[in-house]
């Protein structure tokens, strides 16, 4: 774990860049005289009964989506699973979460500031990221093409990432969601891919390692979902893929 100084100063540094952010914001409602009622957002949670390959995967996935306010808004990650135990030691719980803050540069720019804080099960492992995304499908030569083929993409550059790693290590962020109305509006495909670069690695691992997920979807009814993911995760030397299948239940507002 970090040292409690150290964890005091990374809060104070987001609480600080949040503050900012807020306060930018709030002046640009009043200057723009714009309404932030009815803002959208979503939970959901995400079942995997059935996992193919790696039965230690995670079994439990939570997302959660909202909009503060027209410029910014907050995206939270919640990964649950297991670690098997080694030596006839039990099996142990993990979990993994990225809680990030997304912040529209101009009120018609495809470009965020972001900021995403980083926790997981272990020791020294968790990881701060500053970055900036580019949201393709929302950029005015780009937006025609992305809307005909009903696919929303981003990418966010992590360029900066606060750890007990060398302060060289970054990240590429793909996220993308692709729906098929054509067909029904049942269907989704939506998932990421996570590239890291310059991480200090044993010579067996890939010089950038991927970490990603394919999500397909079907509305079952209401707000239930039947799901399927593909799942890639490079920093695993056995079974670096795997397949989860199980049940979505997703609220949004």
């Amino acid at each position: 774990m970090s040292s409690p100084s150290l964890i005091f100063l990374r809060i104070l540094i987001f609480t600080c860049i949040f503050g900012v952010l807020q306060v930018a914001e709030g002046y640009a409602l009043k200057t723009n005289a714009q309404s932030t009622d009815n803002l959208p957002g979503f939970l959901d949670f995400n079942g995997y009964p059935i996992l193919t390959e790696t039965k230690s995967d995670n079994y439990l996935t939570i997302n959660a989506f909202q909009k503060i306010s027209t410029r910014l808004s907050y995206f939270s990650l919640n990964n649950f699973g297991t670690r098997k135990g080694t030596n006839g030691n039990p099996d142990t719980n993990t979990f993994y979460t990225e809680q990030s803050l997304r912040w529209k540069i101009t009120e018609n720019s495809p470009f965020d500031l972001t900021v995403q804080l980083n926790f997981r099960s272990g020791d020294n492992n968790d990881r701060h990221r500053l970055g900036i995304r580019w949201r393709l499908n929302d950029t005015a030569a780009l937006k025609g093409f992305f809307k005909s083929i009903n696919l929303a993409y981003s990418v966010n550059l992590h360029a900066l990432q606060l750890d007990h790693e060398d302060p060289y290590v970054w990240q590429l962020e793909h996220a993308f969601k692709m729906t098929f109305p054509y067909l029904t509006d049942r269907l989704y495909l939506a998932g990421f891919a996570d590239q890291t670069f310059n991480q200090n690695l044993p010579d067996n691992f890939p010089s950038a390692p991927i970490v990603g997920e394919a999500q397909l979807g079907f509305r079952l009814f209401d707000n239930l979902y039947a799901i399927g993911e593909f799942r890639i995760n490079e920093f695993r030397r056995s079974d670096v893929d795997n397949i989860g299948l199980g049940i979505q239940y997703k609220v949004s507002w």
